[in-house]
């Protein structure tokens, strides 16, 4: 079978963006029969399997829509312990190699997730598209010609965020710095592939934004303490290093990685997009192309050239999406099932929890990765891609409910923290019940010196609900005003962590043997044991009930 590389070596560029992005070209019509299509033939699959008929509970749909009535819904439990046994007897497909990502404490310390030779196939040229579309310029042309210096700040192909990056490798032949890091740690890394990329050049970054932002600040602190004897045995060194310092005195600022080194492209995932996005372009100069991934289904959605929402990619995942109406249902009944409906069915500016059927042999059935999406616009107008196009709104369990101030998400708090102007490393939040009140206790790393009474970040943060009030016409400010005049509650708190609290917690994670993807906390409800981590002062925190008025406004 022919594979993106030979294309990309052979000079055959129309062929190359047919293969990879032509999926950008279809009409919605033809997208849905794409899935429907390739549904049929997983169905098949899994009824020949062991796992794939008892994640059925037995039934044998012959349609689209008898599958849909028929099979439940499923979460990760339902797969054990064939998966974490990595049991290829029971699954639809043999696979060509197994990718993983962080478990659940207690019951199992890692996500395992079967891919057949088939679907590593299809991921491939989904990927070698990805690094397309990043290297792409605004009239859609891409940049990229092989041999692409690439920084490794994702982790190995077995995890599931180093299993894009290393078919993206493969599908645009791709050059990883430091060539020889398998075994080093994450900062031997850093450290071998910022001397490499000193002398040899580099153009490609890739992987979780809030960590190439992390880079980015290391590769700022070490570009002006380069070892003398390394530039005088390294000229081509010495020259982008007098380059980026003569840039960077025009600019009248210190000198940054975008001052000497420039970027085809720059690929980001994960639920910290909307937040460090901005931060990696200062830092590299070149704007993110955000893409929607997850170890259970590879890449679900891609930005394209013109960064703004994400379309869907029809041809390794069958997608269903629970509305919220249905979604708050099942948080009062968990044994209610939720409906779903099609991509073809979704409304712009609705929120939905998505579930994924893999394709090619693959194993999740009507999956609930636990994300909310919120789909933005039915199709991209400026570009004609009649896709609908989405944003990552937030994990399905990762909302922050404060009594009566409304359901918070990553990224509304993130936004709010962002635009109070804070200078800060990083932050995590949670409700916590402090004195018989709900609050939302944020905790945050201050950045560049910075110094400020907590109850003075507290109030900056407090601030800005009331302007995202009216970007998302939520009642935020004029609820905390309430909760403040008439119930007097400080609704949010805010508490300084040390410095260096996510650094250490993420040399931590790593020692631990953490996906790149997982080194940071999660931004919302981390857990005791994180925050005490992270070295933040134990709070008494009483159990958090839910509410009568909590029930009524689900």
């Amino acid at each position: 079978m022919t594979k993106p590389v030979d294309l990309l070596r052979e000079g055959r560029k129309e062929e190359l963006w047919q293969m990879c992005c032509g999926f950008l070209n279809l009409s919605l019509e033809e997208f849905m029969a794409i899935q429907k299509r390739l549904l049929l033939e997983e169905i098949k699959l899994l009824k020949n399997s062991e796992l794939g008929r008892r994640v059925m509970r037995g039934a044998m749909p012959e349609t689209v829509e008898e599958f849909r009535e028929q099979v439940p819904l499923t979460t990760y439990s339902d797969y054990l312990p064939e998966l974490v046994e990595k049991r290829e007897d029971v699954l639809p497909a043999k696979p060509a190699m197994w990718v993983h990502t962080i478990g659940r404490a207690g019951e199992y310390n890692f996500k395992w997730v079967p891919l057949s030779e088939r679907s590593l196939y299809e991921f491939e040229r989904v990927a070698g598209g990805v690094g397309l579309l990043a290297s792409c310029n605004r009239q859609g042309d891409f940049l990229v010609k092989g041999h692409l210096r690439l920084l490794a700040t994702m982790g190995s192909p077995d995890y599931g965020s180093g299993i894009v990056a290393h078919l993206t490798q493969q599908a645009l032949d791709c050059d990883i710095f430091p060539c020889n890091g398998a075994e080093m740690t994450f900062q031997e890394k850093m450290e071998a592939g910022f001397k490499e990329a000193l002398s040899q050049g580099l153009d490609a970054l890739g992987g979780v934004p809030s960590v190439l932002a992390y880079v980015g600040e290391v590769f700022k602190q070490r570009i002006m303490d380069v070892d003398a004897h390394f530039l005088l045995s390294h000229p081509r060194a010495s020259t982008r290093l007098m380059t980026g310092l003569i840039k960077s005195k025009l600019a009248g600022r210190p000198m940054l990685p975008k001052d000497i080194w420039s970027f085809k492209a720059i690929i980001g995932g994960g639920a910290d997009s909307a937040t460090f996005a901005k931060r990696v372009e200062e830092l590299w100069g070149r704007e993110v192309l955000e893409i929607y991934v997850g170890t259970e289904g590879g890449i679900y959605a891609t930005q394209t050239w013109d960064h703004e929402g994400m379309a869907f990619i029809p041809n390794l995942n069958f997608f269903e999406f629970i509305p919220e109406r249905e979604w708050f249902k099942w948080q009062l009944d968990h044994s209610y099932q939720p409906k779903t409906i099609l991509l073809d069915e979704v409304k712009a500016g609705e929120n939905y929890e998505i579930v994924i059927t893999n394709f090619h042999g693959g194993i999740m059935t009507r999956y609930r990765i636990g994300d909310t999406i919120k789909i933005t616009s039915l199709r991209n107008e400026k570009l004609n891609i009649d896709i609908p196009q989405m944003v990552f709104h937030s994990r399905a369990d990762d909302f922050v409910d404060v009594a009566s101030l409304g359901r918070l998400t990553e990224r509304v708090i993130g936004e709010a923290i962002e635009n109070s102007g804070i200078p800060y490393v990083d932050w995590v939040a949670r409700k916590e019940i402090i004195d018989n009140k709900p609050v939302l206790h944020v905790y945050l790393e201050l950045g560049d010196g910075y110094i400020a009474s907590e109850k003075s970040l507290a109030t900056a943060i407090r601030e800005q609900f009331k302007k995202l009030d009216r970007k998302y016409r939520c009642n935020f400010y004029r609820l905390i005003g309430d909760m403040e005049t008439v119930l007097s509650l400080k609704p949010v708190e805010a508490t300084s962590l040390p410095q260096g609290a996510f650094s250490s917690y993420m040399t931590q994670r790593q020692a631990e043997g953490a996906d790149l993807g997982h080194l940071k906390p999660p931004h919302i409800n981390p857990s005791d044991e994180m925050l005490s981590l992270l070295g933040a002062p134990k709070v008494v925190v009483e159990a958090v009930p839910v509410t009568e008025a909590e029930r009524a406004t689900a």
